[in-house]
């Protein structure tokens, strides 16, 4: 299989890469992005809130150098403890930054600059610049002993030369706005589980406001789904009307018996 030939960077995947079925029954998974120091105090707030509901194994999405910043002992220190309770950890780009050319067309601009504010990491390296980061991120994980299973690019923005490299590292998954992706292993095939994303934009009011509409009307059209999926950012947290609504949402797919599972435990579910 050529990996080349995907590009992940929007909600559609090749047609060649397999349908998988989830085995068991409903499953809800709830997922923490840009999980770095500076970030801290409002994943914990979002951690709080999920806990609140009640016992729930998380992914906790990882940015070793987010923007260029160092981790501390005491972020550290914090991850330990999430490990002991069960919560899963995944490498979430390297710096959480677009650093790579300039956009060649005014569809790469938006979809870089504006859409993610910048912070697309993944999105237009090349292959070879995509593997010397994946590989220092694992190299990060490592020299803490922490597991690793999966990587999920910043704004789920992987370009051809990032997928590639992707394709060719010691990792079980990966995932897009819409699916969860089992990545080719031991001559495996790629098989792909779909899912709608749970998510917030929060950077301006207006986008608070529609968000609030369009994924209420998401969740209503698929409560029904075998599996529901939360993808919970800092920013959420500084929101009243966004985190109210996590609330209630959260306690709702709680209350219908989901089974929680973190990306990697779903990863295994499938089929």
């Amino acid at each position: 299989m050529d990996c080349s030939t995907f590009y992940l960077g929007g909600p559609g995947i090749a047609p060649s890469v397999q349908r998988a079925r989830l085995e068991g029954g409903t499953v809800l998974s709830v997922t923490i992005h840009d999980v770095a120091p500076a970030t801290q105090e409002r994943c914990e707030r979002l951690i709080a809130l999920v806990e609140r509901i009640g016992p729930m194994p998380m992914t906790l999405l990882i940015v070793p150098r987010y923007h260029h910043q160092r981790s501390t002992p005491a972020f550290e220190h914090w991850i330990e403890t999430r490990l002991r309770r069960g919560d899963e950890l995944a490498l979430h780009g390297l710096t959480h930054l677009d650093e790579a050319a300039p956009a060649g067309n005014w569809i790469d601009h938006v979809r870089r600059h504006w859409y993610t504010a910048g912070e697309g990491e993944f999105a237009a390296l090349g292959s070879e610049a995509a593997s010397l980061r994946i590989d220092a991120g694992r190299r990060w994980f490592a020299r803490r002993g922490w597991p690793v299973r999966g990587f999920v690019a910043p704004a789920w923005l992987l370009g051809a030369g990032a997928w590639s490299a992707l394709c060719a590292q010691p990792l079980d998954y990966t995932c897009t706005l819409t699916r969860l992706i089992a990545l080719p292993s031991a001559g495996t095939s790629m098989r792909a589980l779909h899912g709608w994303s749970i998510v917030f934009s929060t950077r301006a009011a207006w986008r608070r406001r529609a968000s609030l509409i369009w994924t209420g009307s998401l969740i209503q059209r698929h409560r029904h789904a075998r599996w529901m999926r939360f993808e919970l950012h800092p920013c959420d947290a500084e929101h009243p009307s966004i985190y109210g609504a996590l609330a209630r949402w959260l306690e709702h797919a709680h209350a219908a018996r989901r089974e929680p599972l973190t990306l990697g435990a779903l990863v295994d579910r499938m089929s």
